[in-house]
């Protein structure tokens, strides 16, 4: 199918404006700016939504409408793949020939006719609507009729059709079923150690909208305190975890703009809960967070150092991200100090520490749920660039800490060339280390395999797919 070229208005024929939807056209900008300029939806997203909430007529957002833009988007971007196979279906040419501008109307459309309980009727017109007052109407011709061919078949009835067979490609057809990429779903395959069932559940839990989940920072806020607020409820695993079931808005929380709580995952709280608990010998003074941008586990740390009388050093390589730190540390009890330091080529003097955490950059598969975008972003040769990266910082973490004291390696990846192959490589390295049982650090979390390392999992644990090394300097 071809985009239809501009056709005469037949005479006397009145022009009729295309009727504006703030709230399609706001995910439509959002969008854009996810793939222009390769920005991250869970940034773009939240000032659009104030900027709409604070105007006034027609175009001010209320409730209703910032959780449907919020649909909008970030569904579209979960299930890009999956869209673009079936609508690649009902065109005649490779979609790389159609405008990105196009595809983004294109797949709105395709969410609200298979992603959500918009009558068909309604998603196809108020994508017409859409397309022509971004596009222009003889792109909003093109948009109608690929919508309308889309729209004579379900998402199972599609699916069916765009997706290999099980028995003959089983990869390529999760891939298309669940909107994963082919090498995403061969490597958290593999992380899971096989079976259909699991690899499913888990690609399915990454298709699920998280659920937005509080920290309360020990001796600065309760968890009593941020249960009293509307739609909180009990965090599944962490003590100091509060969840807000939908349409709880972190802001409204005083705890949260007074900085004595925040939004952190449960994974990256029991992360930060572990390393703290874990067993030294002698003396437990000194705390690093290696790379600590943007400061969610530092301000746990912090927290938790202040309550034991121990000193944290937050160290950050970008001086942006390190000023996020120091804004989430800010008003800790007790002391610390934030640096801005290349944690590879460190200022600290080796054993200075007694507990280190890095929590090393990856290429974030274990957050997809989150930033849904990044699945689609990503490629395997990005695993290359960050491995000499996470073996430096692991390296000099294991040189910061004494002897007795111990390093926490975490990463939001389960890609096995992420976490057990650089805990290897560097337990080869340093023969002077051993590696501790991590998971009776973490009390009640059940299914946490064989360890002694952790994996969490969004559908077995409710939280990112956090990845956790315990490691002990002996000598």
């Amino acid at each position: 199918m071809s985009e239809q070229p501009r056709r005469p208005r037949k005479p006397g024929k009145p022009h009729r404006r295309p009727q504006k939807d703030p709230v399609r056209l706001l995910a439509f900008e959002a969008l854009r700016a996810v793939d222009e300029r390769d920005a991250y939806a869970n940034l773009v997203l939240p000032p659009l939504l104030r900027r709409a909430r604070e105007k006034e007529g027609p175009e001010k957002f209320d409730a209703r409408d910032a959780a449907l833009a919020t649909e909008l988007v970030y569904g579209t971007l979960r299930r890009q793949g999956t869209y673009d196979a079936i609508i690649a279906a009902c065109v005649d040419r490779p979609l790389r020939e159609v405008d990105p501008p196009v595809l983004d109307v294109l797949g709105l459309g395709v969410h609200q006719l298979l992603g959500t309980r918009i009558p068909s009727h309604a998603a196809v017109s108020a994508s017409v609507e859409l397309a022509r007052v971004v596009l222009g109407d003889g792109r909003a011709r093109f948009v109608n009729a690929v919508l309308r061919k889309v729209a004579r078949d379900d998402l199972d009835g599609w699916l069916a059709r765009v997706a290999p067979p099980y028995d003959e490609d089983p990869e390529d057809h999760l891939a298309v079923v669940h909107a994963h990429p082919r090498w995403v779903v061969s490597a958290l395959w593999d992380s899971l150690g096989g079976g259909r069932a699991g690899i499913e559940e888990l690609l399915a839990a990454d298709n699920e909208r998280p659920e937005v989940t509080l920290v309360a920072r020990p001796g600065r806020a309760t968890t009593d305190e941020l249960l009293v607020e509307e739609a909180a409820v009990p965090g599944r695993w962490s003590p100091y975890a509060v969840r807000l079931s939908e349409g709880g808005e972190p802001g409204a929380v005083d705890a949260v703009r007074e900085n004595r709580a925040g939004v952190q995952d449960e994974g990256s709280q029991l992360v930060a809960l572990a390393l703290a608990n874990a067993p030294l010998d002698g003396p437990d003074r000194r705390w690093l967070d290696g790379c600590a941008g943007p400061g969610g586990k530092a301000a746990l740390l912090g927290a938790l150092a202040a309550a034991r009388g121990a000193f944290l050093l937050a160290s950050e390589k970008q001086p942006h991200r390190a000023g996020l730190v120091a804004k989430a540390l800010d008003g800790n009890p007790g002391p610390y100090q934030v640096v801005t330091a290349d944690g590879t080529r460190p200022p600290w003097r080796p054993g200075s520490f007694d507990r280190v955490l890095v929590d090393v950059p990856c290429t974030g598969l274990g957050a997809l749920r989150r930033r849904p975008e990044a699945r689609w972003r990503r490629r395997p040769e990005d695993l290359e660039g960050f491995a000499p990266l996470q073996r430096g910082l692991l390296r000099s973490a294991l040189e910061a800490v004494r002897t007795g004291g111990v390093v926490g390696y975490a990463t939001c990846s389960p890609h096995l060339a992420e976490t057990r192959a650089v805990v290897a490589d560097a337990l080869k390295e340093h023969p002077d280390t051993e590696l501790l049982d991590a998971r009776p650090l973490l009390p009640g979390v059940p299914d946490l395999g064989e360890g002694p390392d952790v994996q969490l999992w969004p559908h077995l644990h409710g939280t990112d797919a956090m990845y956790l090394a315990l490691i002990r300097r002996t000598a």
